[in-house]
Formats: C-alpha cells, sequence, structure tokens
C-alpha cells in the first residue's frame, strides 16, 4: 500500500482528486492561502478586492457615480463586496453569483473586561448558530475592523493579530462527572468567555489593545467589530490528501469560487450577452437583514445602477431582471459516516463528487426545475458533476440567499454548493475536487450568458 505524505508535501497548485483530469480555475494551495487571509468578513472582501485590482478591476466609491465605459468594476462596503464585468449597453440582463463572507463565531462586547477567579477575560457574543463545543480548547486570536477619529474624520483600519492569545478552556472531566451521561451543555453566556491573563481586567483593556493594534491612541478609538479566530492555519487532510480542513469553509469556499470564476471570465466578457455579477454578502448566519445583507436593497440598487451607467432606463432595467438569473453559492450537507440516520437517504452527498444543487419544497432553498435547469446544463457542457441535496421531512431545514434573493429581485434563483462536513464547527471540512467543481460550475454559469 503507498503511503502519502501530509499537508503540504504534495504538489497543492495542480492535485484533483483521481478521476478528474479538467483544468482547475483555481488551485488547492490559492483557496488556502485565501481562506487563511480572510479571518473575518471585512478581510474577506479585502483579499477579494485584492485577487480582483491586481487582475485589473477598477475599484468603484460605492458612494460614487460608476463609469458608463465597458469594463470590469469592483465595490465594497464593509463586509459586502460587488463586482461586475459591463459587456457593453446590448448586454439584455445579469447573471448574478452570490455567496456570504460571514461565519458563525465570537465577538468582542462593546464593554468587555471581565475579570473571574485571578483571570482577565474578554467578554463575547456568540454570532450566529456556532456549533459552540468546538470553540473550547482552540488557540484564538481577534481581528475585525476599529473605527478611528483623524482628525475630523472617521477612518475604519482592519487589525489582526494571529498569536494565541484568547482561549477557552473545557471543564475537567473530573469535575464533570455527567458528561459521559448527559452530554456537554454549554451556557453561551457563563462558560463561552475566553480567557487572556492573570490578573483582574481593568475597564478599557480591550480598548487599549484594540488601539495598539491599529496603531492610534486610545482616546481615538471610536469603536470596534473585532471577533476571535482559530489561528491554526488551512491545510489538506486526509490520507490521499482528497480533503481540506479550515475555519470558515462555510461560506469563503463558494465566496472565493466566484472570485476566481469571475477571473476566468474577465477576458471574454465584451461577447456575453448579459452583465456578469458577483455579489459577496455580510450577515447571512444572522438572517441577512442589514444594510449589507441579502435582505436589503444593495444588490438591486447596484443593479439599476449599472443599468444606468449603460444608458438604460427603469423599464429597460425591469426588463432586464425579467431575462436575469442568480446562482446562489452556500456550503452544502455532505452525508457525515457516523450520523447516517440524520440525512435523506436516497439524496446522499459526497465529497469530491460534484457540485451540489439544494432543493426543498417548502422554499427554504429557491430552486425549482426551472431555475435548476440551466445550471445543470452548464455544468453538464463543463463536464461537472452534479449532485442533489434534500432535508430529511423530520428535521428543521436550513436556508440561505438564495430565497431572499429571489424575493427581492424577482429573478429564477438555484441554491448550490460544494459539499462539506461539520458545518459551523470552529473548523469544517471539504473535498479538495470541489474546489474546482464549484469554481468551473460558476464561470461556466456566467459564460452562457
Amino acid at each position: 500500500m503507498a503511503l502519502w505524505s501530509s499537508g503540504l508535501a504534495s504538489d497543492l497548485s495542480t492535485r484533483i482528486a483521481p478521476g478528474h483530469c479538467y483544468v482547475a480555475l483555481m488551485t488547492v494551495s490559492q483557496m488556502l492561502e485565501d481562506l487563511a487571509a480572510a479571518p473575518t468578513p471585512y478581510h474577506a472582501v479585502d483579499r477579494a478586492q485584492t485577487l480582483l485590482t491586481d487582475a485589473g478591476f477598477q475599484p468603484v466609491d460605492i458612494a460614487a457615480s460608476f463609469p458608463q465605459a465597458p469594463g470590469r468594476y469592483v465595490t465594497s462596503t464593509g463586509g459586502t463586496l460587488l463586482a461586475w464585468l459591463t459587456p457593453g449597453p446590448e448586454a439584455a440582463g445579469f447573471v448574478v453569483v452570490g455567496a456570504h463572507t460571514d461565519s458563525p463565531n465570537l465577538r468582542v462586547r462593546s464593554r468587555p473586561d471581565v475579570s473571574s477567579a485571578g483571570w482577565a477575560q474578554v467578554g463575547m457574543e456568540v454570532y450566529g448558530g456556532a456549533l459552540t463545543n468546538s470553540w473550547l480548547d482552540r488557540d484564538l486570536g481577534l481581528a475585525g475592523r476599529v473605527v478611528v477619529q483623524d482628525g475630523s474624520a472617521l477612518v475604519s483600519r482592519l487589525v489582526l493579530d494571529g498569536r494565541a492569545i484568547l482561549r477557552v478552556p473545557q471543564l475537567a472531566i473530573h469535575l464533570d462527572r455527567d458528561i459521559r451521561e448527559k452530554g456537554l451543555k454549554l451556557d453561551p453566556q457563563t462558560q463561552l468567555t475566553p480567557l487572556w491573563a492573570l490578573g483582574d481586567a481593568n475597564e478599557g483593556d480591550v480598548a487599549t489593545y484594540a488601539a495598539a493594534l491599529a496603531g492610534c491612541k486610545v482616546e481615538n478609538l471610536v469603536s470596534w467589530d473585532l471577533m476571535a479566530f482559530d489561528v491554526q492555519a488551512p491545510c489538506v487532510a486526509g490520507l490521499k490528501d482528497e480533503f481540506i480542513a479550515s475555519a470558515r469553509i462555510d461560506n469563503l469556499f463558494s465566496s472565493f469560487c466566484g472570485v476566481h470564476g469571475l477571473l476566468s471570465v474577465a477576458d471574454t466578457a465584451e461577447g456575453l450577452g448579459r452583465t456578469p455579477v458577483l455579489v459577496l454578502y455580510d450577515h447571512e448566519e444572522v438572517g441577512s437583514e442589514s444594510a449589507t445583507g441579502a435582505a436589503g436593497s444593495l444588490l438591486s440598487n447596484t443593479l439599476e445602477r449599472i443599468s444606468a451607467s449603460q444608458g438604460r432606463g427603469r423599464l429597460e432595467h425591469l426588463e432586464a431582471l425579467a431575462g436575469s438569473y442568480v446562482v446562489s453559492a452556500d456550503g452544502a450537507h455532505a452525508t457525515n459516516p457516523n450520523y447516517v440516520d440524520k440525512h435523506e437517504p436516497n439524496h446522499q452527498i459526497q465529497l469530491n463528487a460534484g457540485v451540489v444543487v439544494k432543493r426543498n419544497a417548502n422554499q427554504r432553498y429557491a430552486s425549482d426545475a426551472a431555475s435548476e435547469a440551466p445550471f445543470r446544463l452548464a455544468c453538464a457542457e463543463a463536464d461537472i458533476p452534479v449532485q442533489t441535496y434534500v432535508h430529511r421531512n423530520d428535521l428543521p431545514c436550513g436556508s440561505t440567499i438564495g430565497p431572499i434573493t429571489a424575493a427581492r429581485l424577482g429573478v429564477p434563483t438555484v441554491d448550490v454548493g460544494a459539499p462539506q462536513l461539520a458545518m459551523h464547527s470552529i473548523r469544517e471540512m471539504a473535498g479538495v475536487s470541489d474546489i474546482a467543481h464549484l469554481t468551473n460550475a460558476l464561470s461556466a454559469v456566467w459564460r452562457m450568458a
């Protein structure tokens, strides 16, 4: 039996699981680098914007007029990014790919300085549906954005400390004898407060720390959005290097597949009949009800502004929407071999077996026969395998930006994704080949425009 070396010992620049020979538009090493560079939604947007501008996308101030000339453009606000290619006035509609940049995590409170039993701790809020047990006994850093007063201006700055400065220690089993029979139950208010130093916390300790990260005086620090993250680097995993293990696979995997898919069609946009658009939203994990979430008007406003920049009036824009198409890309549940009974038996999903179309009769996913068909056709023409996910009837089904976007725009929408395990854990798992599967699929959808 052949012995496989672990991690980066294999050639990650070309690694694709056996049985797939097509050209990958995004390599495994690129995915690992992108995941590592994006511990927060703000860093994810910064990383995506850098990749796009390095490839010739022109940054556009979201508050300024959009350029009228055909070209490639990118704009952002907070944890949300929009990028598009304008083929020209003849483009008859839009093909939108949407994903999200946020992941469940622990976020620093506004008054975070806490003391207990001789420890200085940092008060946290649980963001989204985190598997909180997975945050125990992990080496945690801090990252996010701070707002600083610079003269009369308010300036947002990204900050990141990749040291293992925080930790949430689990209670020893000797002090919790019932855990074997009753399982682990965490109180998010009292049992998820990371420690970071010995001694009593003082009012302003976190503010002083954040100001130092931002390179400003503490009196100029106005506010922050800081969050904990696992400092363990993304890696290739499995006996045969078939998997990747990382934080934030849900949903940075889809986000960066979208970025690299858009880059792959940028040089041929002139021949497309519809305008390719990529939107990476924030706040999906908490319902999308925000100025930068899918339930807001940011995408619809941006699409109308793109139409206006191309000389279309309101009626022409609505006609363009009627001929448009949306792909919502988010993680899909792979079948967990230790919990097979939690999955619909006739719709089992495997890693490295293809991109997933997600269906739900109650519209928790936006896919229907009409919206699913163009995606399947694009994948078939590009020789990309497709799986179908359906949830069990006796379990509540999650949702994503697909139904929200479909409702806001009135545009046919399909929900798709790459399969993964341990969704919402601090460290998730996906397939190496599925990087190419999803990137190539999104590129194929844009090319069908």
